[in-house]
């Protein structure tokens, strides 16, 4: 995950703090939400990747309605954007 992410900050995104603790103290740490690491990813791409244009990524579902991934797009070129951007929708209603 740090290759993919550039870093060791995906761990903050990734995991939250709960208020339980293990027998020995430790605070446990729970996985935050898909959507949650997905839309941190985004801003990434945005913020420190230097792409202008990112839209909302499309999650990638399997028969049995699980996500198993998101497909993201980023260009610096806004034509890019609305193609992929006519695409993805197409797919989110069609994926209803």
């Amino acid at each position: 995950m740090n290759k993919f992410w550039g870093d060791t900050s995906w761990e903050n995104v990734a995991y939250v703090d709960s208020r339980q603790k293990h027998l020995f103290g430790n605070e446990i740490k729970e996985k935050a939400r898909n959507e949650t690491i997905a839309e941190a990813y985004r801003h990434r791409l945005k913020e420190v990747a230097g792409f202008k244009y990112v839209p909302e990524p499309i999650a990638m579902k399997n028969s049995q309605n699980a996500i198993i991934y998101y497909l993201f797009f980023a260009s610096p070129k806004p034509v890019a954007v609305n193609i992929v951007k006519s695409i993805f929708d197409k797919y989110k209603k069609r994926a209803i």
